[in-house]
């Protein structure tokens, strides 16, 4: 099992420095085709009299994203790939943990914050092959990589469950469906972020508003029924665990609020087609809140601090 538990950190290990290298790949990718379409912007007419787009002369295996984006080839497309290796390699350190503990990765802020990412990685390759917007990655991986990092920092050991926390198979769905949850949440809040920042960027792989904003809408229904589920599942879990289905414990309370958030923003999108900044604006508010749902066992305490 000892081989197992190493087995499981170096693939831990490995995965963050590959979100890493991706994110770095995408910022000079994007970069070199910034300066690529700015040098090219007003070179003339092409062979085909298209004057003045942002596209080099040369065949180039760009990808049409729609909306009038395009996304650049090189360097960006293999951290792409890299992205996909580190999924695949996080994967396998999930798995090594739940065959060192005998459970899901649930027990402690270094299982969860792994799932975390996990979750983040899935909902951003799921987004990114089914739009064909590898620009989200600026936005997505620095979060993706920020909780890696941090799962890294926290303590490993495997430890005995307390009682609150031996429903094994109720507590791993429960912690599944927050897990994808967030993971929606990160992407919505990647592309409202995008959203917000593209009429000040001329970013050649960026789509645009009316995409970013409906990738951030698909990313907000994705999530609400996860959030959903892991709340009542979560009540139901309390209710065996400790005998009552709602307590106002804080943590409980702070993921109550952020499917509020939600909510009001799927009414607004639904009932009266509410676009724009505020929309935007109201996505990463709750992707904020998730976060400080996740980080709250460091100053919540309650019936959660147990991280």
């Amino acid at each position: 099992m000892r081989v197992m538990f190493e087995l499981g950190q170096y693939l831990l290990v490995a995965a963050t420095l590959l979100v890493i290298v991706a994110l770095l790949a995408n910022i000079v990718g994007f970069s070199r085709s910034h300066e690529h379409a700015r040098e090219h912007a007003y070179a003339g007419a092409s062979p085909a009299g298209h004057g003045g787009v942002l596209l080099d002369e040369r065949p180039q295996p760009d990808i049409d994203l729609g909306a009038g984006a395009v996304a650049p080839p090189g360097l960006v497309w293999y951290s792409s790939r890299l992205v996909w290796i580190a999924l695949a390699l996080l994967t396998g350190s999930l798995l090594a943990r739940m065959i060192v503990t005998g459970h899901g990765p649930f027990t402690n802020q270094h299982e969860f914050a792994t799932s975390f990412a996990w979750g983040i990685l899935v909902a951003y390759v799921w987004f990114e092959w089914r739009y064909r917007v590898r620009t989200l990655s600026l936005a997505v991986l620095p979060v993706a990589a920020g909780i890696l990092l941090y799962a890294l920092a926290q303590p490993t050991e495997v430890k005995p469950l307390i009682p609150a926390l031996q429903n094994n198979l109720l507590l791993t769905v429960h912690i599944a469906t927050a897990v994808l949850a967030y993971g929606g949440a990160a992407v919505s809040s990647a592309a409202a972020v995008l959203y917000l920042v593209r009429p000040h960027v001329r970013w050649r792989g960026l789509p645009g508003r009316e995409l970013l904003d409906e990738i951030g809408y698909r990313g907000a229904i994705f999530a609400y029924p996860m959030l959903t589920a892991m709340i009542v599942l979560g009540a139901i879990w309390a209710d065996v665990a400790w005998g009552s289905y709602w307590s106002w414990d804080p943590k409980e309370t702070a993921s109550l609020v952020t499917w509020l958030i939600y909510s009001a923003y799927l009414h607004a999108r639904v009932v009266r087609d509410w676009r724009g900044d505020k929309a935007a604006w109201l996505l990463v508010i709750g992707f904020g809140a998730v976060l400080f749902t996740f980080f709250g066992n460091h100053f919540f305490g309650g019936m959660h601090a147990y991280g």
